[in-house]
């Protein structure tokens, strides 16, 4: 069987509810939303990468292999191995070892 090879690009959120930042990552940029509405998925699902709701300023990134590299300005980076599971809608970084997943997945 052929290994599935997964992609960054898309809208990414934490699962966990104390945390309300969506990440989209498009053509290698990194966008930052935040959110401070009862339903983020549904508010989220309306923003678009570039939009007027990012947060001020945007991170360059590269997916290459295994390895996310963002540039996190300033002389800092970040450079992590991903893991993917759940049909590639559910990423594990590495480094700092947190997990994130596709808007709209159903993964646990």
């Amino acid at each position: 069987m052929a290994e599935t090879n997964y992609d960054i690009e898309g809208k990414w959120i934490y699962k966990d509810n104390n945390l309300n930042t969506m990440y989209i990552y498009e053509s290698g940029v990194r966008y930052t939303y935040y959110c401070v509405s009862s339903n983020c998925d549904s508010l989220y699902n309306t923003f678009e990468a570039g939009d007027s709701n990012a947060i001020p300023g945007t991170n360059p990134y590269t997916f290459e292999g295994d390895t996310l590299r963002v540039d996190l300005h300033f002389g800092n980076e970040l450079v992590t191995e991903l893991t993917f599971d759940c049909d590639g809608d559910k990423v594990y970084f590495e480094t700092p070892g947190h997990h994130l997943y596709r808007l709209g997945s159903d993964c646990n």
